[in-house]
């Protein structure tokens, strides 16, 4: 019996974790250039604080001690949400942009719910209203998916109009359901018992907003990572985005798989909304005809991530960091909207960052090609495939050479 090529399975290996950390290293790349790209912007500003002003970024939350780490977590909970969602459907083929309605959606849904459902007992005033959210925004999702999968209209097309729809049905809905605050044209305000528990974070973070939504949000990230990477549904999705015919001629429902994956997707978002509006800090969804911002959001928080769960988790962690930071650069004479434009650059540069994974990949590639062929018992394999492809004999030409 012949013996497994350990050389081949090496390489493959090798490859495969090649990809990774190509990924962490361009997203690792694309942050220094824009943060270098922000203090050339500190700089026009206001040039005697530039230095002071980037300090200042780079301590992040920690520039307003325990209390500025703990609404890192807050910040960062949202943007977390989004970006797993949008990520998930991005590993799957798709592209979901529309967080801002399944976001809307999932908030509404919540606030209801945790308005209306008084006669709950303990934790059940806000795990359902949670459920509550998580269910709303997948069925917000379901029509794009439909039409996705059987009309083959344009998912962009289908996600991005259901926005509008969300944004103008909530604020029809708000003043009709009994949850309307019309001296603030606002919701009212959640109920303290429907809030999100503290559970000890705000002795760990005195004065933060930290609460059990960053629990909730890791939890999140970790079972699409497993959804999507460890079981063979998540297989199937992830084949169904990459070739769906070719997945149809396995036997894999395409259909299904894409409807699933859309509604999974604004599930998460969803959630993401119910997280934000349940946390008792204050917010409300205003009635006005403004798409909300958070679902935008997690786009480029997907795009730092390189579409990864774990990543999303980090990439959000950054965002929320530098973010509080902006809080404190008042100090230094900034207003607190130029932390804005730094975010906006790192993730402009961010874009740039599958320039930089290709690059790296492709040299990798060759440093393993070199290595292969220097093994023995290995075929020498070349580093342009394509070239000798072309430059080889056609199988006439070397059925007649062999004659000769």
């Amino acid at each position: 019996m012949a013996k497994p090529d350990k050389t081949k399975e090496t390489s493959f290996k090798d490859l495969t974790a090649g990809r990774d950390y190509s990924s962490l290293l361009s997203s690792v790349v694309a942050i220094c250039i824009g943060l270098v790209f922000g203090f050339i912007i500190l700089l026009f500003a206001n040039p005697s604080q530039a230095v002071n002003g980037f300090l200042t970024i780079l301590q992040g939350g920690f520039a307003g001690g325990m209390r500025g780490v703990g609404n890192v977590f807050y910040y960062a909970v949202p943007i977390m949400m989004t970006g797993l969602g949008v990520a998930f459907a991005f590993k799957t083929g798709l592209f979901n942009i529309g967080g801002p309605g399944q976001f809307v959606i999932g908030g509404y849904t919540a606030i209801l719910l945790a308005v209306k459902l008084d006669f709950l007992p303990g934790p059940l005033r806000w795990i359902v209203p949670l459920f509550g959210a998580l269910i709303a925004g997948g069925l917000w999702a379901l029509l794009p998916g439909l039409l996705t999968a059987y009309a083959h209209v344009n998912i962009v097309i289908g996600t991005i109009m259901m926005n509008y729809i969300g944004m103008y049905l909530v604020n029809f809905l708000i003043p009709r359901t009994g949850i309307y605050d019309l001296l603030k044209n606002q919701t009212v305000d959640v109920p303290s018992a429907a809030c999100l528990p503290k559970v000890g974070l705000d002795k760990l973070f005195p004065g933060s907003s930290a609460n059990i939504s960053i629990f909730i949000a890791i939890g999140m990230v970790i079972l699409i990572h497993i959804l999507l990477n460890k079981t063979t549904f998540g297989y199937e999705l992830k084949a169904c985005g990459m070739n769906r015919d070719a997945s149809k001629y396995a036997g894999i429902n395409e259909k299904r798989n894409v409807i699933l994956s859309v509604m999974i997707s604004g599930a998460v978002i969803g959630l993401g909304g119910a997280l934000l509006y349940l946390a008792g800090t204050g917010k409300h969804i205003i009635v006005q005809d403004v798409l909300a911002p958070e679902g935008f959001n997690g786009i480029p928080v997907a795009l730092l991530a390189m579409n990864s769960p774990i990543g999303v988790f980090f990439s959000s962690i950054f965002i929320a960091y530098i973010t509080v930071a902006g809080f404190y650069m008042q100090v230094h004479g900034f207003v607190p909207e130029i932390i804005d434009i730094i975010i906006a650059s790192i993730i402009y540069f961010s874009a740039f960052s599958l320039l930089i994974k290709g690059f790296i990949e492709k040299r990798r590639l060759q440093k393993s090609v070199a290595n292969t062929q220097k093994g023995e018992g290995a075929p020498p394999l070349s580093a342009d495939p394509v070239a000798e492809m072309e430059n080889s004999p056609l199988p006439d030409e070397t059925i007649k050479g062999e004659e000769e």
